[in-house]
């Protein structure tokens, strides 16, 4: 990683340069099955430009790429299935049992990844396409029912199981998250109202003069407010036990920390870059993870990559 990033790394106290939100409701940001069908490929061009633009990112992102293609085109299969339609019109479409036909194309991104990922995740893809679609089914249905169990402390940890069912099972989260009828109005959620995943990543986006802080998903990429000076991962809101780092050839991501629990989460800052997207930019960033877990502080949920 580029040395001279952690150089220019530079703190702020967040409650020194803006005030508390005043918004105690949480408003989820949704968008029809198109307009998702085209989130997709917007990541995929932006993973391609920042890998241009950053050679220390490149190849995380370039393998992000590839990931982002398989995706989007079993997205774009998930939008005439039936089962899908079927899981959307539940109550509660995440409590479900994940339908054995959502394996049948496991194989398609473990091929993928044997050709675009690192040499150990592509050997982990090579022994996991060597089992049995029933084995398939099984480790994509133990990711999709810890839904509800990842926060009390009972998921298995973040690993190459993680990233394959994550992988494969998000564009069926999504699917499922632009079709449900599904409305949240209460107190700001500390993970997603929609699946019940902790967040992965925070974004503030351009708001009259100022900016409003959100949380996105780290499964189904759902978006909705959350209060400026509180941290996600405890709940602390004293502004000086909540830093904010940035860098100076990445000013629009920030670690956002907590010295209470020693959590932080990347926020990605669009009123700084309106060309951002945050997904991405968030796996660029991966330096400031770095710098993060060197001083002592430990990352709220990683990322589609497991960084």
């Amino acid at each position: 990683m580029t040395p001279n990033l952690f150089g220019a790394l530079r703190g702020t106290r967040c409650g020194l340069i803006i005030g508390p939100c005043l918004i105690s409701c949480c408003q989820i940001r949704t968008c029809p099955v198109s307009v998702a069908s085209n989130e997709w490929q917007r990541r995929i061009d932006r993973a391609e430009e920042v890998a241009a633009r950053y050679p220390s990112a490149a190849e995380i992102l370039r393998f992000y790429a590839a990931v982002a293609r398989f995706q989007a085109e079993f997205y774009r299969e998930l939008e005439s299935s039936e089962w899908i339609e079927k899981a959307a019109s539940s109550s509660d479409p995440f409590a479900l049992w994940l339908d054995q036909k959502v394996a049948a194309g496991l194989g398609r991104l473990l091929r993928v990844v044997e050709q675009s990922g690192p040499g150990k995740l592509g050997e982990a893809a090579r022994e996991l396409a060597s089992r049995d679609k029933q084995s398939h089914l099984q480790l994509l249905s133990a990711f999709w029912e810890n839904t509800f169990s990842e926060n009390s402390g009972n998921a298995p940890a973040a690993g190459t199981d993680d990233f394959f069912a994550r992988a494969y099972l998000q564009p069926y989260a999504v699917g499922i998250r632009t079709r449900a009828n599904l409305r949240w109005s209460g107190p700001t959620s500390f993970v997603c109202p929609f699946c019940k995943r902790k967040p992965g990543l925070g974004v503030l986006r351009p708001l009259g003069e100022g900016s409003q802080r959100s949380l996105i998903c780290s499964f189904c990429l759902a978006e909705w407010e959350f209060r400026r000076i509180v941290c996600p991962a405890c709940g602390e809101e004293d502004p000086l036990k909540l830093p904010v780092y940035a860098a100076e050839e990445l000013q629009h991501v920030r670690v956002e920390a907590c010295d209470s629990c020693k959590c932080y989460i990347k926020t990605v800052d669009l009123t700084k870059s309106g060309l951002g997207e945050p997904v991405v930019d968030e796996m660029a960033s991966v330096a400031l993870d770095l710098w993060a877990s060197e001083h002592g502080y430990a990352k709220l949920q990683v990322n589609l990559l497991q960084l």
